[in-house]
């Protein structure tokens, strides 16, 4: 492992223009990120548990080790399914410890705010305050990621958030919630949204087919109204041809709520409707859907 003088203070690892930037992740999400990324700066080192190809033939350097992904890097997005993937890449002589001097880790993935801020106080003292940690979880789904149209929620030190923002603006929009865990108590917010507007699409859709109403037309007639959103614009084509493949992951939503009533315990908020929609998503997964596109929530209200 490399050795630092301890004594030196803390600091993002560089700034926008000269930062040597990596990818962890390259699954549905951190696959356009990178791209993005790459097209933006110009170079970009990645490493999956999978080979991809594709961004190799494109210019990207892959790293056969996160030690070797550190060594080439300043910031390193991590866009993995949660902490649990995460927590075994810096340890070991192959680990991103032992490759890194000073290096900036923005974690992408949805996670716990309490679980985040207790891997960066691990990491500080484990790298004697070299690797800082922003958590920047996303929304907007598969789409938004190719659009590069992201909304990115943003929490840490406000010098490591500024150096993130402007690393991450290929992908999209980044916005500084408060200090390390916001963006996650954040995102927690935003999914208990998206998953409640996914039920009552997925309720409606039904209700209206089942009615002699065709998918399509209820779309065009409530897409100008207060019903309309991001989402419905975005899951109306996959719901109108039953089309399930995995895009967003519908298990996804269930760890996310469970994030969400972990906030909701720690801030002795007894939410409404939170306890209801984190049911009916565990009965979703349990109902052998899980693996499956969000626009499943429709199949699952038909099959009930």
């Amino acid at each position: 492992m490399r050795t630092d003088d301890a004594s030196s203070p803390a600091a993002p690892p560089s700034d926008a223009t000269t930062a040597r930037v990596g990818v962890i992740g390259l699954g549905s999400m951190g696959l356009p990120m990178a791209e993005h990324l790459l097209r933006a700066r110009g170079g970009l080192t990645v490493h999956s548990r999978t080979r991809k190809q594709e961004i190799v033939d494109a210019g990207a350097r892959w790293a056969e080790t996160p030690r070797e992904l550190a060594a080439a890097c300043d910031a390193v997005l991590v866009m993995l399914p949660d902490l649990p993937q995460l927590e075994p890449l810096p340890e070991g002589p192959d680990g991103l410890l032992a490759g890194a001097e000073r290096l900036l880790l923005m974690i992408g993935s949805t996670s716990s705010p309490v679980a985040v801020r207790a891997l960066a106080e691990r990491l500080d003292a484990a790298s004697a305050g070299r690797v800082r940690v922003v958590d920047c979880p996303v929304s907007g789904g598969d789409t938004g990621a190719r659009a590069g149209t992201l909304s990115i929620m943003a929490g840490g030190e406000a010098d490591d958030v500024a150096l993130a923002a402007a690393l991450l603006a290929p992908c999209g929009r980044v916005r500084h919630l408060g200090p390390l865990g916001a963006g996650e108590v954040t995102k927690a917010c935003n999914q208990m949204i998206v998953g409640a507007t996914m039920m009552a699409i997925a309720d409606a859709t039904v209700l209206a087919e089942r009615s002699g109403i065709a998918p399509a037309d209820l779309f065009d007639a409530i897409e100008g109204g207060y019903a309309g959103s991001t989402l419905l614009s975005d899951k109306r084509g996959r719901l109108e041809t039953d089309d399930v493949a995995p895009g967003g992951i519908a298990a996804y939503m269930l760890k996310d709520l469970g994030f969400a009533r972990e906030v909701a315990d720690a801030t002795h908020t007894a939410a409404a409707l939170l306890p209801r929609l984190h049911a009916m998503y565990d009965e979703l997964v349990a109902a052998g859907l899980g693996d499956d596109d969000l626009a499943v929530a429709k199949r699952f209200v038909e099959g009930r």
